[in-house]
């Protein structure tokens, strides 16, 4: 059977999990038996420069588009047909001919709080070692808790959790989101509330990219959700207005109840001693029809943070 959709995906444990599951929803979506869909729909796996490059924040050799940049250019020569890549990683400025074409149910936005040793956050003696590579988490924990040592943490989920076990951290802070997919909900000793630690925008969600041509496909419609996908507009709206990147410490949750979208955002100074955070609502009734208002909320909202915050950015 010749490929009817290649996908593009990183090699690692998680990015697998996550194509895997694509991978068996566009087969579905294409009507292809179960038994034909690892032929029909193939793995192309890509290493990036964020996969090799392990030993430094991302900040300091070019920011997150490094997890997406060679799969992005696979895509644009037509060696795959879509890509997966967790939303929380992708530039607010698409390539050109490049799309966001679907996003999929989301997963639980949280940040996880995993130690061999203590059961939440609170309980973390004074100056605890505390991983994470993420500016945003550094941010919000020191603002909770200036006394901790915050360690740079690197990885594959696999290798953070390694190095939790030979003590090398008093704990670590992990997404949810990719824990679950993982099978791994096991290791997770506190779910941290969204107020104290709002996620980075799009956490939880995966992003199906696809060139501009294919965007009109049956099924990228098919595994398209209205409802995160209007969520996710509001926060990457937020994104482009924070100038949101791996030197920004930001944070942007959108959730839907009862007819209405609200929108948090926030800002903070990178050693967690100030924050400037905003909430906006707008009605969302019509979910289909509302993404581009959703993402005018956002850089509305952010561009309030922006102002009030000044320049937050570190030097890599």
């Amino acid at each position: 059977m010749a490929p009817l959709v290649r996908i593009g995906t990183r090699r690692s444990k998680l990015a697998l999990t996550q194509s895997g599951m694509m991978q068996r929803a566009i087969g579905r979506a294409l009507g292809v038996a179960e038994a034909d869909i690892a032929q029909a729909v193939p793995l192309v796996e890509i290493v990036t420069t964020g996969d090799r490059v392990q030993d430094r924040r991302l900040m300091e050799i070019g920011g997150k588009a490094l997890f997406t940049k060679e799969i992005e250019e696979a895509l644009a020569d037509g060696r795959v047909d879509v890509a997966v890549h967790s939303m929380k990683d992708v530039p607010a400025e698409q390539p050109p001919g490049l799309c966001i074409a679907a996003i999929p149910p989301r997963e639980d936005p949280r940040d996880a709080f995993v130690s061999e040793s203590f059961a939440a956050f609170e309980e973390l003696p004074m100056g605890a070692r505390l991983g994470t590579a993420s500016l945003r988490r550094q941010a919000q924990a020191l603002a909770l808790r200036p006394d901790l040592q915050i360690e740079m943490l690197r990885g594959n989920v696999d290798t953070r959790l390694r190095k939790l076990a030979e003590g090398e951290f008093d704990a670590i802070l992990l997404a949810v989101s990719g824990l679950n997919r993982l099978g791994f909900e096991a290791v997770i000793r506190e779910r941290l509330s969204l107020n104290d630690f709002l996620p980075a925008p799009g956490q939880g969600a995966l992003a199906l990219q696809t060139r501009e041509d294919d965007r009109r496909a049956a099924w990228v419609a098919a595994l398209n959700d209205p409802a995160t996908t209007l969520a996710v507009a509001a926060e990457r709206g937020a994104m482009t207005a924070l100038e949101g990147s791996c030197r920004t410490a930001i944070g942007a949750h959108a959730e839907i109840a009862a007819g209405r979208l609200r929108l948090t955002t926030e800002i903070l100074a990178p050693d967690g001693s100030a924050r400037w955070r905003r909430s906006a609502e707008m009605a969302a009734g019509q979910i289909a029809d509302l993404e581009d208002e959703a993402r005018a909320l956002g850089l509305h909202l952010g561009a309030e943070v922006q102002a009030a915050a000044g320049d937050q950015r570190v030097d890599p």
